[in-house]
């Protein structure tokens, strides 16, 4: 049960993240990751791609669930006009990082909810701007190393020891994170005024 507002919530995600951020807001949710098809054709842009996997992440858990709200998300990074997801090993983790190294990337969430019962469908993009500091070969090996950036697009998690490499950020940071909170908050808001 949501706290906020009784709505019965499901999570279409397997993302730690985006549940701590749900609980750390004080929403319970189920959680029931999607399986779908990931693959972004090339030339997508990246608002067309994370609006289009977070509806598709939804729809496939709303069909279970018609009566719940289902929440769908989907994450990437974007620099100099590629689309960067998840790294397929710790070498092409190296490579996005260095890439991203003293610059300024996008980071792109498109959040989905659906509530088949009502009719409900809505889709949205928040995007937050982030530079890094530059970094030595060494230094991004290091953190290759540790795991950690091996299942987050763009290569690194602002919330763990990827933020030694921020040096700031322009717009939402739960968005960096994995899901902007906020901005789903305010629609979920105007969609379930009366529930």
């Amino acid at each position: 049960m949501d706290l906020q507002s009784g709505q019965q919530l499901v999570l279409a995600s397997a993302s730690p993240r985006r549940l701590q951020i749900f609980n750390s807001a004080g929403f319970q949710v189920k959680v029931e990751p999607a399986s779908v098809d990931e693959t972004i054709p090339p030339e997508t842009d990246p608002v067309t791609a994370v609006r289009t996997l977070a509806l598709s992440k939804a729809a496939t858990i709303a069909e279970r669930y018609p009566e719940r709200v289902v929440i769908g998300a989907d994450t990437i990074v974007f620099h100099q006009d590629q689309i960067l997801e998840k790294p397929l090993n710790p070498d092409h983790a190296c490579e996005m990082l260095q890439q991203l190294q003293g610059d300024w990337h996008t980071v792109f969430t498109g959040f989905a909810i659906i509530k088949l019962q009502d009719d409900i469908r809505l889709a949205q993009v928040e995007e937050t701007r982030v530079k890094f500091v530059p970094q030595t070969v060494d230094q991004i090996r290091r953190y290759v190393a540790s795991g950690e950036p091996m299942d987050k697009a763009g290569a690194y998690g602002i919330q763990e020891r990827g933020a030694l490499m921020v040096e700031k950020i322009e717009g939402c940071y739960f968005n960096v994170m994995g899901f902007p909170i906020a901005a789903f908050y305010r629609e979920f808001k105007q969609l379930f005024a009366d529930t």
